[in-house]
């Protein structure tokens, strides 16, 4: 049988949640359909997911389709989640796109296809709710083609939409509009089924037409549309047809070397770590060492997602996923196999909120950073930093909502109360030029048995930080420069003013060492001396996260609302007005979001909406702006030397 790992994306609200619950019961997974508003759905299995009728945690039921094994893996919705589905693109054979029939395409739509078309991930479109009052199934068709990157191409048609009464029809390639519609397409690709549907049309069957769709489909040049309504289940039969036919599975091999991926990190009740773990080759036997990057590790326990269910079983094969217990120092991201490696590289933006966070009882602060380092473990987007000269506690986040999810979480898993500070804008710091830094070996005022020489240099906006070796790489054993290419990555986390430096490159330029003396530790406790002075001479400027809104409001309101986007130092780069509203799209500082939303209300007659998206990091008003490091810091010298030595850091028998 062949596999189909798939996704359920979509923006919040758009019925996600519906369509998986409805899915597996017509897959027979299930006996009787849950309700996110009652709480009692298959995948949100989290209380607080139960309470706020919201997917906070990715879910994974595996269940059978035909000939296909479908593991199917629901998402969140809410923007602030982001993270949860950041671990889960990289797994993914394909995904259906969920769009509301009443809101359409919305800011979270949008963030989903770029990032699934960025990896090369095939996708269809569910129109979901055509039921439900406002519901507007052809113009949201539209808006698909006009808003996104894509090529719909409508499998269904609904009559009676925004009722009770809807209807939804399957179309027949064989007959119109589906007929032309799929020549159309299709042969924008394809130069042999253009000349046939210009010259014998007699030729286009409908098996070739499906043949060429199935082609397209899985190389992202087209997207089928269907039609429904998750919570009846009408329209589903041909979505559910799509996924065991359309989209593209994988053959997998048991026998082959083991190789599978780590996407998600839970704590069992006794504080163990549980990996998923999904198989993309090989077998794992219980009891059995796999390859991680950190090393072997022994499966002590595999808990094997089947048929709907969760059990314990003595081994898994490709293609299956399992939560894995005896995995002590995995990561999220984590490769397994015989060439283990980290894959952590990021597909969405990272958070662009921070909020200080302290302990309601004074005597639980350790058990709150235990409890937040646990929580960040399993959320390798949320970057935690503490102050150890004031013990101060912060944390990174996508949005509010977040921020009270944690909270909760703070107090029913870990009966930690905590106090989250007004949530601040997290800023980064760009190169203005080149720099570099050099300590020699044996050289004051360099206390260390090591020579670091580096060179700083910015990237492309957007490229992310890279580290390169310039030296001779057989002149010393590999931790070396491994404990260097870490430290460097670890100390850009802090610039000049306190904030991460972004697209900036590293280069080694300069390596010694004195055997059999130095160890791992001098070149570690160097290279943040050295990549400072680098970074001071090259210089960088603090630069602002900048979102990229979508604005809907009536057309009276357009005055109010230009005045209003002026002030708050917004550019407008789209208006437009429709049907007596307009639309306004554009770009504005993260940190004004939240006041022109409170003012929105006001100025629209309660009407108007805003989505907003994270789009770039500009020069700020205030390019100086600075924030309290974390830890030593080795911008001072004399400082960070000090501070070291009262840390027993060994120097080359001199006092620092």
């Amino acid at each position: 049988m062949r596999t189909l790992n798939l996704g359920i994306l979509a923006h919040v609200d758009a019925g996600k949640t519906s369509l998986t619950e409805r899915l597996l019961f017509d897959a027979g997974v299930i006996d009787k359909l849950g309700s996110v508003d009652s709480g009692n759905t298959q995948t949100d299995s989290h209380e607080l997911e139960r309470q706020r009728g919201i997917t906070i945690q990715a879910a994974v039921v595996s269940f059978t389709l035909g000939d296909t094994i479908i593991n199917l893996i629901d998402t969140p919705g809410h923007p602030d989640f982001i993270a949860e589905v950041e671990r889960v693109l990289g797994l993914l054979d394909a995904a259906v796109v969920v769009v509301s029939a009443v809101e359409g395409v919305q800011a979270q739509t949008r963030v989903l296809v770029r990032a699934l078309q960025r990896l090369s991930v095939p996708f269809v479109f569910f129109v979901n709710k055509v039921d439900r009052l406002g519901a507007r199934y052809d113009e949201v068709l539209r808006s698909i083609a006009g808003q996104l990157p894509v090529r719909p191409i409508a499998m269904s048609t609904v009559s009676h939409a925004g009722s009770k009464l809807a209807e939804v029809a399957v179309l027949d390639p064989d007959r119109e509009p589906l007929f032309t519609a799929l020549c159309e397409a299709l042969a924008e690709n394809d130069d042999a089924l253009l000349g046939d549907y210009l010259q014998a049309p007699d030729r286009l069957t409908a098996e070739r037409l499906e043949c060429a769709l199935r082609k397209q489909v899985a190389a992202g040049m087209v997207q089928p549309a269907f039609a429904g309504a998750a919570m009846t289940g009408v329209g589903l039969p041909a979505l559910a047809s799509a996924i065991a036919t359309l989209l593209p599975g994988r053959r997998l091999d048991p026998e082959a070397a083991v190789a599978g991926k780590i996407f998600k990190i839970e704590r069992g009740w006794g504080g163990e770590k549980l990996c998923y773990l999904y198989l993309s080759s090989g077998t794992v036997q219980l009891r059995q060492y796999v390859n991680l990057p950190q090393g072997p590790a022994r499966v002590t326990g595999i808990h094997l997602f089947e048929a709907g269910k969760v059990r314990s079983a003595d081994s898994f094969r490709a293609g299956q996923i399992a939560h894995v217990s005896g995995l002590s120092n995995a990561r999220i991201g984590d490769l397994v196999g015989s060439n283990a490696v980290a894959d952590i590289r990021p597909h969405f933006a990272p958070p662009t909120l921070e909020t200080r966070v302290q302990a309601q009882r004074p005597s639980e602060s350790a058990a709150l950073w235990l409890a937040l380092n646990q929580l960040a473990e399993q959320d390798p987007l949320i970057d935690l930093r503490r102050n150890e000269d004031t013990n101060e506690m912060f944390v990174s986040l996508y949005g509010e909502v977040q921020k009270e999810v944690i909270q909760s979480t703070l107090v029913t898993d870990f009966g930690v109360e905590a106090t989250f500070e007004d949530s601040t804008v997290i800023c980064a710091e760009r190169l203005v030029g080149t720099g570099t830094g050099l300590q020699t070996i044996f050289k004051e005022p360099n206390p260390f048995l090591a020579t670091v020489g580096l060179r700083v240099e910015p990237r492309s906006e957007g490229a992310g930080n890279s580290f390169a070796l310039e030296v001779d790489v057989g002149q010393m054993p590999a931790s070396f420069y491994r404990a260097v290419e870490e430290t460097v990555f670890e100390t850009l986390r802090q610039g000049i003013f306190g904030w991460q430096v972004i697209d900036c490159h590293v280069a080694m330029t300069a390596a010694r060492q004195s055997s059999p003396s130095t160890t791992a530790a001098d070149f570690r406790h160097l290279t943040p001396w050295v990549l400072a002075a680098a970074l001071s001479a090259a210089q960088t400027i603090v630069c602002e996260p900048i979102d990229q809104f979508h604005l809907e409001a009536p057309g009276e309101s357009l005055n109010r609302l230009l005045t209003l986007l002026t002030k708050s130092g917004a550019v407008i780069k789209e208006t437009a007005i429709m049907d007596g509203m307009v639309r306004l799209e554009g770009y504005v500082a993260s940190e004004m979001i939240q006041a022109i939303q409170q003012q929105l209300p006001g100025l629209t007659s309660g009407i108007g909406t805003m989505e907003t998206s994270f789009h770039h990091y500009a020069p700020a008003t205030d390019p100086q702006r600075s924030r309290r490091r974390s830890g030593i810091d080795p911008f001072n010298g004399r400082e960070y030397l000090l501070r070291l030595s009262r840390k027993s850091c060994r120097p080359c028998g001199k006092s620092i």
